[in-house]
This record gives C-alpha cells, sequence and structure tokens, in this order.
C-alpha cells in the first residue's frame, strides 16, 4: 500500500509514523511531505532512510489521491501547508 503523510516533520506525522510502525501496518512505499522548510530532512523508517518532498500544488496532483486530497482539506485550519493544499 502507498502511504503518504502531509507534515510529517510536525508533532501529527511523527506520531504517525510511530503507529504505523508499532502497528506493522503494510506499507510498500511510503511518501513524506512538508513545507518547504521540512523539505530535505531524513527519517529512518523501517531501516530506511526516506527524504521529506516539499509539498506544492503540482506535487499534490500528480502524488496525491483524490480521497487524501480530501483528508488534507480536514487538516487545512491547522497547518498553512495543508491549508494550501486543500481543493
Amino acid at each position: 500500500m502507498r502511504v503518504a503523510i502531509v507534515g510529517a516533520s510536525g508533532a501529527v506525522g511523527q506520531e504517525f509514523l510511530r503507529v504505523l510502525d508499532e502497528r506493522n501496518f503494510p506499507i510498500d512505499e511510503l511518501l513524506l511531505f512538508g513545507s518547504s522548510r521540512s523539505a530535505g530532512r531524513t527519517y529512518n523508517f523501517r531501516g530506511k532512510d526516506i527524504v521529506v518532498k516539499e509539498l506544492k500544488h503540482d506535487t499534490s496532483r500528480a502524488w496525491i489521491s483524490p480521497s487524501l486530497r480530501q483528508a488534507v482539506a480536514h487538516r487545512r485550519s491547522l497547518q498553512p501547508t495543508s491549508r494550501s493544499m486543500a481543493p
């Protein structure tokens, strides 16, 4: 399963990573997105280093499914980056 976390460097994103690992959630591909400030940070997940990509409008359309864009919309009141990606 492909999993994307928007705001991966923040407290909620880090908690998502912890819970996904703790519950051994089946992940084939993990994508981490964040603001321009967070882009380039590296996190280790299950022995693999994953680099945070900057979330941009063109990125969200190419990588993120409509259902995930809807999930981002629910968070839009919390973070400026998420808010800017919401439909």
